[in-house]
Order: structure tokens, then C-alpha cells, then sequence
């Protein structure tokens, strides 16, 4: 059961217990990502979330460094394009330690300038290599291609001008404008009792809000087509379908839909581009649910002399689901399939605290197992159609890298 407790300066703690572990994990989320930028800044929240990393007014890098590997501890963080988070496992004696240096890096972070310029040349690094590698910056330029000059056709990593254009003071001013108790969720999971929750108060106490929480806009579905030139092997397509936001109360139609469409090895797209006609290595699709909206991706790499007949391959693939939805076989096997993946994703104290943290970021609320299992069950074929209908009545975005001997298609 998720213990929810809300601070008297507007922080959010939510706490499971999980009895038969011996590990902790501890995660602060913050409800920013490149979805919260502009233009001038993006990038911010990730570069942000790197410095965290490189010292307080207490500890140098190397102290956090060392004072993680002295309790055995594993540490990480990541953003999206909707929000940030810094976390921590350990060993459940250790629990206390651990949220105390997270708390030393969320609140004491120093942004030296000589350290902002050694994490900038890093984070350039990791820009690079994301656009040495298609079948990644692929995805970027679909979200381009699908929202346009919205934030969430941002790239989360931002660009090497933007990065550069980074000093101490726009990272405390956009710290001082996001990181408010009301954007704030502390998740822990694992063997703990909720008298942890006054302890993550004690540390969190002084975390006062300097600014009101910003309204974001929603975006509009642009549909549009974008290739880039590249030197590579492949012709690498993406093709995206809006979809649905995080709350829908179709989002389990959905997520069957993708399953039989291209999110397993059994799906349509697999066995047809893959294991028939031998045209892909990587074909498979996803969706991903933001806020307000949502986004279906289809994915898919090939020689570039096969390009017009995968594409003429994944056009018959969704034809044939708009025209004749779901066999009886796959809309069963596709739900015990979901089931199996929700109960194999609950079983480590990170996945616990991922799942309750989000949740509690972005939702507000938290969905039993015996809730979300009983709303899977309930999808029918007339619910499956509704959302066939809905996703792919009008005409996808798309982007494509490949050589510039290859035309769009």
C-alpha cells in the first residue's frame, strides 16, 4: 500500500513498504524537462540534473562520488521531456544516509563556473554521440516533425549553442522558478516504515516555494515530414500518430493496440517486416504519454533500396488493423501479456518507487494492481476500434534520416 503524506510547505512524500527486501530506494522528482523551456534555455534541465552531480558547498564530485560507493549505494538521475529525477539504492540501513546527500545535492549545489565548463564539454560529448547514432536522433526529429516550434518538440539534451550559453546564475534562476515544493515529489520504496516520512520532512523542511507554478501549452499534432541527409548504412523512419495523454481512460486500449501493432516480437510489424520479408533488423513501435497529449512511434531501419517497400509493408500492416481490428486471439493474449509485464515491473524497490513517484508527479493519484487489472480485462473489440479509429484517421508525421541519394517517401 502507497502511504501519501503532503508537507505543510506543499512537498509530496508517497511510501511503500516492501517487508521482504533488505534495499531502499529513494527517488526526488521534479516536475521540469525540456517541455518547460524555451527556445533560449533548452537543455537547462538536463544540464541541471548533471550538475547536481559535481559538488555542494560541503562535498566536491568526488566526495559524492565516494560517499555513494562507501555505503554500497547506486546512484542515478535522469529527465524527460515532462520532469526530472535524482535517485538513490541502498542497502535499508543506509536509508538515512543516502536521502541526506540527496538532499545535499538538490538544495547545496554550488554550479561552479570552472565545474559548469569541464560538465559542459561532457554533456557536448553526449550530444555527439547521440547524433553519431540514427536510430536515436531519429526519434528527436519526429518530435520536431509531430509538435513543431512547441517545447515538446524539444530535444531533451538541447543543443551545443544553447549549452553554452549556460552560467551560474540562468541555472539557480531557473532552479528558483522550477524546483518549488509544489513541483516536488520525494518516492521511497522499499524496507521502510512511514516514520521515514518525517525523516524526509526533516531534511526537506527549509524547501520553501519563490515562484507560482507556470501553466503549460498544449500542442497541436503538426503531421509534418522531415528528412536529413546523413552518411549512414541504413535509411532509418520513424513515423508518429497522436495519441493519447497519460489520464485517457482509453490509454489501456492503447496500449494493447501497440502491442499487436509492433510492441512485441508476436506483433504485426515484427512478423511481417522482420520474420516474412526479411527488410528490417529493428522494427517495433511505442507510445508515449505525456500530459495533454500523446504519441504514437513506429520505428524501423533498412537498406536503403528497401525503404519504398517498408513503408509500403507498415502502410498495409495499419490498413489492415483500421479494417479489421484485432483477432479474439490477440486482443486476449495481448492482455495477459500486459498483465505479466505490470506484475514482472513491481518487483525491485526501483521500479516500485519509479512507478509511485510518477504517478504521484504527474496523476495525483495511484491505481491498485487489482484496479488496473480489472480495467485491462475490460477492454473490448468496440473500445480497440474506437481507438484504431481515433489514432489513425489522419495522416502521420514522419522523419528520415538517410544518404541524399534516398527520396522521401
Amino acid at each position: 500500500m502507497v502511504e501519501k503524506y503532503t508537507s505543510d510547505n506543499g512537498l509530496r512524500i508517497v511510501l511503500e513498504n516492501i517487508p521482504a527486501v533488505r534495499s531502499v530506494t529513494i527517488g526526488v522528482w521534479v516536475k521540469t524537462g525540456s517541455r518547460n523551456e524555451t527556445g533560449e534555455i533548452n537543455g537547462i534541465s538536463h544540464f541541471i540534473e548533471h550538475m547536481l552531480f559535481k559538488g555542494t558547498s560541503t562535498r566536491s564530485p568526488q566526495d559524492i562520488a565516494e560517499a555513494f560507493d562507501a555505503i554500497g549505494g547506486q546512484v542515478n538521475a535522469f529527465t524527460s521531456k515532462e520532469y526530472t529525477c535524482f535517485y538513490a539504492k541502498v542497502m535499508d540501513t543506509h536509508k538515512e544516509k543516502a536521502l541526506e546527500i540527496l538532499s545535499d545535492m538538490f538544495f547545496n549545489s554550488t554550479f561552479d563556473e570552472e565545474e559548469m565548463d569541464r560538465e559542459k564539454k561532457v554533456v557536448l560529448e553526449e550530444i555527439k554521440m547521440y547524433e553519431d547514432t540514427p536510430d536515436d536522433i531519429v526519434h528527436d526529429i519526429l518530435a520536431r516533425a509531430s509538435y513543431g516550434e512547441h517545447p515538446l518538440g524539444y530535444p531533451i539534451l538541447g543543443t551545443e549553442k544553447q549549452l553554452q550559453s549556460f552560467t551560474p546564475e540562468s541555472l539557480k534562476h531557473y532552479v528558483s522558478e522550477r524546483y518549488i515544493p509544489e513541483n516536488v515529489v520525494v518516492s521511497v520504496a522499499g524496507n521502510v516504515d512511514n516514520s521515514f516520512i518525517k525523516t524526509v520532512e526533516h531534511y526537506f523542511s527549509d524547501f520553501e516555494s519563490s515562484a507560482g507554478r507556470s501553466e503549460v501549452e498544449q500542442p497541436k499534432f503538426m503531421a509534418e515530414q522531415i528528412e536529413r541527409h546523413k552518411d549512414t548504412e541504413q535509411a532509418h523512419l520513424c513515423l508518429g500518430y497522436n495519441g493519447l495523454p497519460l489520464d485517457d481512460e482509453n490509454i489501456y486500449s492503447m496500449t494493447i493496440v501497440n502491442n499487436v501493432l509492433g510492441g512485441s516480437m508476436s506483433s504485426r510489424l515484427f512478423q511481417e517486416v522482420r520474420e516474412k520479408q526479411g527488410l528490417a533488423y529493428a522494427v517495433f513501435s511505442y507510445h508515449a504519454s505525456f500530459l495533454d497529449n500523446g504519441l504514437l512511434t513506429i520505428y524501423a531501419g533498412t537498406g536503403n533500396d528497401q525503404l519504398p517497400l517498408l513503408r509500403e509493408t507498415v502502410n498495409q500492416t495499419i490498413d489492415d488493423l483500421v479494417q479489421n481490428g484485432l483477432t479474439d486471439k490477440e486482443l486476449t493474449n495481448s492482455k495477459e501479456q500486459l498483465k505479466g509485464n505490470l506484475m514482472l515491473s513491481l518487483e525491485s524497490t526501483s521500479s516500485r518507487m519509479s512507478r509511485n513517484g510518477r504517478n504521484e508527479l504527474m496523476l495525483n493519484k495511484h491505481r491498485s494492481l487489482d484496479d488496473m487489472i480489472t480495467k485491462i480485462d475490460a477492454v473490448d473489440h468496440d473500445k480497440i476500434q474506437q481507438v484504431i479509429d481515433s489514432t489513425f484517421r489522419h495522416a502521420p508525421s514522419s522523419a528520415l534520416i538517410a544518404p541524399e541519394a534516398v527520396a522521401q517517401v
